[in-house]
């Protein structure tokens, strides 16, 4: 039974409503199960000794309190009820006038749950007046000056109990953040997947197409993915055929042509004969690279340095002026027999244009890149992206009796976008041609 594809619009709008609901149904649970907040309450003699110590020491930081002088009288309150009562004894223990003591009840910044003040039956059975929570007592000192003292504020200017309910929506938060972790990779992974097929398919056209996973519309893309490389597929082939069927059939009146020029006179036929056989050599190169782009290879990891000096090395025991200049250690992955074609022929395009090889291989990002530099004359700006087509040939630079028929470069350009890559060249400003090919590291995946 195939498994269900929700659309990706109801996964995100599922995950969304889970969370809440899961962060709201916490926070009710622990709010439910705690005791409701007490309020924190002082009385008059820990007042009277609170003050008494910092007009003593002047200490402005005391134990669980903070004090500080004003130049200014306070702006006077209305003081009546419980804190008219709370004023008036302190006045009396500090042996001072009640006008010379102002007390200021604050309101705290926030308010949630409507919880400001202790129960009425606990006002009740309190024995002393008391001032409850934020709260400052201005007493003026002998000097015109005013002695501010209340409780010392907390880290962020709130109560204690909305401490715990901001600790208690964190904790609601960190709870839900595991979920929500595991259904956001579950709706992305398949997005992923979709985004490294299409990675994949540009370093290899043959790659394996997509499983067809996650949401309806991921599931969908994914299919339509599929669809568009196997057509892909059949239009290549195609046309490889249909070329490789036309590059056949010339042999058959390149033979009827040679064996014609037997009867003309030497001079004529010695020029007919050259030009049989370069066009006999441009069928047999078409043939031989149509066979091999439409012939699939098992590609597997392998170290490009290594390859790289293998060529040159080969080139150096024919006595070529070849040699590796530097060759850090990459590993790619690719089509060895197909890589080793693209690098014999940038070497033999610098040996036959150019008298010299040097290579060097690194990388540089997320890219293997190799270069080939030669001494030759270089190309013409206007012709630098013209060499790559296929059987184009710099007449200035190439001819007849160096030999090439205009495909190396074009084998070259095909085996590295093949891989994901490309191949540029450029003109050195010292003199001489640089052909650089890049090609995509392989792609690490995580666990």
């Amino acid at each position: 039974m195939p498994a269900l594809r929700l659309p990706l619009f109801l996964q995100t709008l599922g995950l969304i409503i889970i969370s809440l609901a899961v962060a709201q149904t916490l926070s009710v649970i622990l709010i439910l199960n705690l005791p409701p907040p007490r309020p924190q309450v002082y009385t008059v003699p820990e007042m009277a000794n609170a003050i008494r110590n910092a007009e003593a020491t002047g200490d402005p930081d005391l134990s669980g309190f903070e004090a500080h002088l004003i130049p200014g009288a306070p702006r006077a309150k209305t003081v009546a009820g419980r804190r008219k009562r709370f004023r008036d004894d302190l006045a009396a223990q500090l042996g001072r006038p009640a006008d010379t003591i102002i007390i200021d009840q604050k309101p705290a910044p926030f308010i949630a749950f409507g919880v400001r003040r202790p129960p009425r039956e606990w006002l009740v059975e309190a024995p002393l007046p008391l001032l409850i929570d934020r709260f400052s007592i201005d007493v003026r000192q002998p000097s015109g000056q005013w002695l501010v003292v209340g409780p010392r504020a907390t880290a962020f200017g709130i109560d204690p109990w909305q401490e715990r309910l901001l600790v208690i929506l964190a904790l609601s938060l960190i709870a839900v953040a595991p979920l929500t972790w595991l259904f956001s990779r579950r709706i992305a992974a398949p997005i992923a997947a979709l985004a490294a097929g299409a990675e994949r398919l540009g370093r290899d056209p043959m790659a394996p197409p997509l499983a067809l996973s996650g949401a309806a519309e991921v599931s969908a893309a994914a299919a339509a993915f599929n669809e568009m490389q196997a057509r892909l597929r059949r239009y290549v082939d195609e046309r490889m055929g249909m070329l490789g069927a036309i590059a056949h059939d010339l042999r058959t009146p390149l033979t009827r042509m040679r064996f014609r020029v037997e009867s003309l006179d030497d001079g004529l036929r010695a020029k007919l004969v050259r030009d049989i056989d370069q066009m006999d050599a441009m069928v047999a190169s078409a043939m031989a690279f149509i066979r091999d782009s439409s012939t699939p290879h098992e590609r597997r990891k392998l170290e490009i340095a290594s390859l790289v000096e293998t060529v040159m090395d080969e080139a150096a025991l024919t006595g070529a002026d070849a040699w590796v200049e530097r060759a850090e250690r990459v590993v790619i992955e690719g089509d060895p027999l197909a890589l080793k074609r693209l690098v014999v022929n940038l070497v033999d395009n610098a040996l036959k244009y150019g008298a010299a090889a040097r290579a060097r291989v690194g990388r540089e990002g997320g890219m293997a890149v190799i270069e080939i530099d030669d001494d030759g004359p270089g190309v013409p700006q206007s012709e630098i992206e013209r060499v790559f087509e296929p059987f184009h040939r710099v007449e200035s630079s190439r001819s007849r009796e160096t030999g090439g028929i205009g495909l190396g470069l074009a084998v070259v350009r095909a085996v590295a976008r093949g891989h994901g890559g490309d191949v540029v060249l450029k003109n050195r400003p010292q003199g001489g041609l640089r052909a650089r090919v890049t090609i995509p590291l392989p792609q690490t995946t995580g666990a």
